[in-house]
């Protein structure tokens, strides 16, 4: 039965249109998330989309959070029981971010837009927060005398612009290096101190 002639939602499209533009997102980028496009390779007329989504920032929240559901898990199994020392546990969580941000760029692009944080659409901070919440957590144990929300956020400053620059191609360029863990390591360094 074609989908026009349906008299309610389809159970399941909802999921399936997120399951679209996660894959056109990591194949195309984050400017060929039209709800159009979306609606046509999920074979459904450029109108239901909006049975579940009235706006085009809540479709692109609800993509963006399977992104963040994504790198939590990998930043999750990453620290794994959370025995490693602070420091280390926030190394294997920058490798994480940086290997998740050069792997995934379409969707890394699309988390961060400002426009979908801000506006709230689908718990989408509440998605996000816990990750930074998690790396303050770390940067406050591993360094008790600093304001640890600024520290943290300056090194996922510092993460997100190796991240931007190594996909670029700038760093590699720049430093003759084909491996980002020194700059994850100076980075650090610099956030965090040199001592163990």
């Amino acid at each position: 039965m074609p989908e026009s002639s349906k008299s309610g939602p389809e159970p399941g499209l909802r999921a399936r249109l997120v399951d679209v533009g996660v894959e056109l997102v990591a194949r195309e980028g984050a400017q060929a998330l039209t709800l159009r496009e979306i609606a046509r390779r999920a074979g459904v007329s450029h109108g239901a989309p909006r049975r579940y989504f009235p706006t085009h920032v809540e479709l692109l929240s609800a993509i963006a959070r399977r992104g963040f559901a994504d790198l939590a898990e990998r930043a999750t199994a990453a620290v794994g029981e959370g025995t490693a020392s602070p420091r280390e546990q926030v190394a294997q969580l920058g490798r994480v971010y940086l290997e998740f941000a050069l792997g995934n760029r379409g969707m890394y692009e699309l988390m961060f837009r400002h426009d979908l944080l801000e506006s709230g659409h689908l718990g989408l901070r509440d998605t996000s927060l816990p990750l930074f919440g998690r790396l303050v957590e770390l940067v406050g144990r591993a360094r008790p005398e600093v304001d640890a929300r600024i520290v943290a956020g300056a090194l996922w400053a510092n993460l997100h612009g190796i991240a931007q620059l190594w996909g670029w191609g700038s760093l590699q360029l720049a430093t003759a290096t084909e491996d980002f863990g020194p700059l994850l390591r100076t980075a650090l360094d610099a956030h965090l101190g040199t001592g163990a």
